[in-house]
């Protein structure tokens, strides 16, 4: 049996192999556009508002990431993260750009809960809610872009996929 090389790790390699891309927002939520500088840490692009879209030049080992203006997941052409797709070319040797899309996940229902819970009450006052303390404690916690890095890294180390 062939030995499963493991997945790179959540971050960009190298810059040699350009491609040009187009993100498109279809959601109804700003989403804020993360790139994955050559360490692992995320460098804001900026917030693509609901039905537009962010035309750039990236790499092929170049990851991104997207959320919501309230930290919420979002996707990326239907995935967590986004690993750029070798150039294509049109007439005339002119690059084509790329239409990736960004979209809102189906949350679960808890996530659904918490996000609706936290755009109404006020953080201090999470303590006085009477619902289970596990619910409690998730609102209590920040919505954490490292942290959620951190998961997506090991799920990959775990999974040995992009």
């Amino acid at each position: 049996m062939a030995k499963q090389e493991a997945p790179a790790p959540l971050k960009s390699l190298n810059s040699d192999n350009p491609t040009y891309i187009t993100f498109i927002n279809k959601s109804s939520r700003n989403a804020e556009a993360w790139w994955l500088d050559f360490e692992g840490k995320p460098v804001s692009y900026g917030a693509i508002q609901p039905r537009r879209s962010l035309q750039m030049k990236t790499f092929l080992t170049h990851p991104w990431i997207f959320r919501a203006s309230d930290g919420a997941k979002m996707l990326v052409n239907l995935s967590e993260v986004y690993f750029p797709t070798p150039v294509q070319y049109e007439g005339f040797g002119y690059p084509r750009y790329q239409p990736v899309y960004v979209t809102a996940p189906v949350y679960s229902l808890q996530e659904y809960c918490i996000r609706l819970i936290r755009s109404m009450v006020r953080k201090e006052d999470i303590c006085k809610l009477e619902i289970p303390e596990g619910l409690r404690k998730e609102l209590s916690r920040d919505p954490d872009l490292l942290r959620d890095i951190q998961i997506l890294d090991a799920k990959r180390a775990i999974n040995g996929s992009n």
